[in-house]
């Protein structure tokens, strides 16, 4: 197992690679297994993620990649495993744990309040007071051109409630309130799904903006194309195992469909306990 892992940590290492391995991962997820009712939904699963790197976990319904990011997340507990974030391990047992370690979960359905501005819902439940205990909108509105500035710049409609905005600059303000409190690892589910082209091209913008940041990102998407523009790594998986892992210029888009379809892994990419074997 561990020449596996070491062997898919080194993939990612080449000269082009922009991302820094310098230090430990932000996070490392070891021979994590979880079961329900004696099936299992997650079965031996490795994988990591380094500062100002996207890694997309990809797999038909069922293959286990959204249960693995769940754990991470807080929502589910692993029956084993270990999770280290920044080289040390982590004990996430609930959502809260996994904020408290600045991980952040953007989810397709973006869970934001409608009816009220972008300010509004980057400090939903974290709002900024006056020393009269009422609601400082000034200081809320300022940290929220702030950090909307810093990610997205062409970003105006601060005094709208956000159901008025467009697809690609709601998911702005999701990624603008996990960021302000200081998230370093963000796992976006589905970010561009319900999206069309000209904001799946924002969005990507965004993703870039954050790698620069040295955020790291795990990216759910059924979107082979999205996937190709936007992560440095693939990680399929298939009946909850790891099929394996790839640089993502290392691998073609044909031979990725056939690591999900097949779990057949390609010479480019290093093969997981999952991987079909010849």
């Amino acid at each position: 197992m561990s020449a596996t892992k070491q062997s898919i940590h080194d993939h990612g290492a080449g000269h082009s690679d922009p991302v820094d391995r310098s230090g430990p991962p932000l996070v490392d997820m070891r021979d994590i297994s979880i079961a329900f009712g004696g099936i299992h939904a997650v079965d031996g699963a490795t994988i990591d993620l380094y500062p100002g790197e996207v890694v997309a976990v990809l797999g038909h319904n069922g293959a286990g990649k959204s249960t693995l990011i769940k754990i991470l997340s807080g929502a589910y507990k692993r029956d084993s495993g270990e999770i280290h974030v920044r080289g040390e391990p982590a004990n996430i047992a609930n959502p809260r744990d996994a904020k408290a370690y600045g991980i952040e979960t953007i989810y397709q359905t973006l869970a934001l309040a409608d009816n009220v501005d972008a300010a509004a819902n980057l400090f939903l439940g974290r709002e900024i007071l006056t020393p009269w205990g009422t609601l400082d909108d000034g200081a809320m509105e300022a940290e929220a051109r702030k950090v909307m500035g810093r990610l997205n710049p062409n970003f105006q409609r601060f005094k709208e409630p956000v159901k008025a905005l467009s697809g690609g600059q709601r998911q702005s303000v999701a990624i603008a309130r996990a960021i302000l409190f200081n998230a370093k690892i963000l796992i976006m589910d589905e970010p561009t799904a319900a999206l069309g082209p000209q904001e799946t091209a924002q969005v990507g913008e965004l993703i870039k903006e954050l790698k620069k940041d040295g955020i790291g990102i795990f990216l759910i998407s059924h979107d082979i194309h999205d996937v190709f523009d936007l992560a440095d790594r693939v990680v399929v998986m298939k009946n909850g195992q790891i099929v394996g892992g790839a640089r993502t210029e290392d691998v073609t888009k044909d031979e990725v469909l056939g690591m999900i379809i097949l779990g057949k892994c390609p010479p480019g990419a290093t093969p997981g306990p999952g991987a079909m074997r010849e």
